[in-house]
């Protein structure tokens, strides 16, 4: 197991920090991205050595939405030597930027620079790492959103480049079946931003579980994708059953 590379991106905080707690403490080797929380990525994987007694992963630091950054980011885990030799099991597209702002106020280029984040630097990363992957068997995961098919206000910026990601990822599940395993994992109400406050209280009223769930949740949902040998193309909702539910 502990041959075992994955690179998450967003890694620093929230729900990539639970993943890649996770998956380190499961004896993985976790490339923890970051574009500036350096400080809690570098504590997480200082914490995560301690408690297991060995090298558990490393901070790595790039901007997405910057070209050279993302080709940067490739080649220092491609070569990396644990990669170069066994190859990375698993890269886990999470890095995300979640704000409100109506449409008419929204900037053209903060529109692009969500593209830039949640669909350039994927389709980027899995390509440049595809032989990487292949090599170790592995898997790609995206984090995506419960959003789809839904109208929401003041995100629209948000919702639709996510919606980008869940396509281009089932997309390629199915034009790199048979070489890489691709998923994609859609959190419900877990973690609230300070200002959706309310919005947040107003979604659990219509979870059927009727409570919000925990990031650790999150990270159990990507831990099974990257390891389940069969799945693929698949959407694992983990959202107490928001996505049954007659909006």
């Amino acid at each position: 197991m502990n041959e075992r590379a994955v690179l998450i991106t967003g890694a620093g905080q929230r729900l990539g920090a639970a993943t890649a707690t996770r998956l380190m403490d499961e004896g993985y080797y976790v490339f923890v991205h970051v574009r500036s929380s350096i400080e809690q990525a570098t504590a997480l994987v200082q914490a995560a050595a301690e408690r297991n007694g060995r090298a558990c992963g490393e901070v790595v630091v790039a901007d997405l939405t910057v070209d050279h950054a993302v080709d940067g980011l490739i080649s220092t885990v491609s070569d990396h030597d644990l990669v170069k030799g066994a190859g990375l099991f698993g890269l886990v597209h999470n890095a995300s930027f979640y704000s409100q702002s109506n449409f008419e106020e929204t900037p053209l280029e903060t529109y692009r620079s969500l593209a830039r984040l949640h669909m350039d630097a994927p389709y980027a990363l899995t390509q440049g790492l595809l032989s990487a992957l292949e090599r170790a068997g592995g898997s790609v995961v995206a984090v995506v959103d419960t959003s789809w098919g839904r109208a929401w206000g003041g995100l629209a910026h948000y919702t639709s480049t996510k919606a980008g990601l869940r396509q281009l990822m089932l997309n390629l599940a199915g034009e790199l079946a048979g070489r890489v395993r691709v998923n994609c994992l859609a959190p419900g109400a877990i973690m609230a931003a300070d200002w959706e406050a309310d919005h947040f209280a107003s979604v659990l009223e219509k979870v059927p579980l009727g409570r919000s769930g925990k990031a650790d949740d999150i990270a159990a949902g990507i831990a099974f994708l990257l390891t389940h040998p069969t799945l693929s193309g698949h959407v694992l909702h983990v959202d107490g059953g928001w996505s049954i539910h007659e909006q």
